[in-house]
């Protein structure tokens, strides 16, 4: 009932950007937590960044400084800045939003596709 579509992926050197996409559509009532996590190869799922509706974050230690999340509520989107990227950077992408919709009586987590960040040394 809800979909989340990442886009902004791909490959860049060490030290440079990417910009990524997420926008959520469907039978959307209300979102509220929206974040990205990543999964290295070999790895578990980790937090990379979260926002909530009102514009409060939350940041991985390894992003910090170099991420940004930011979010546009009226069109249903996260987006994550990239910068100064290292080769640990290097991972699947998900984004994820809590939302709730007209069929669900409290919010539900969903997640997008993912989409790949390489960063080469």
């Amino acid at each position: 009932q809800v979909q989340l579509v990442e886009s902004g992926g791909g490959l860049v050197q060490a030290g440079g950007s990417l910009r990524l996409s997420c926008a959520a559509s469907g039978s959307i009532v209300s979102i509220n937590t929206m974040g990205w996590y990543r999964q290295a190869s070999g790895k578990q799922r980790e937090l990379v960044a979260t926002i909530t509706s009102g514009g409060s974050t939350v940041y991985a230690d390894s992003t910090k400084g170099r991420f940004t999340i930011s979010r546009d509520n009226a069109k249903n989107t996260v987006y994550l800045q990239m910068n100064s990227l290292k080769p640990e950077d290097t991972a699947v992408y998900y984004c994820a939003a809590d939302t709730k919709t007209y069929y669900s009586g409290s919010y539900v987590r969903g997640w997008g596709q993912g989409t790949q960040v390489t960063v080469s040394s």
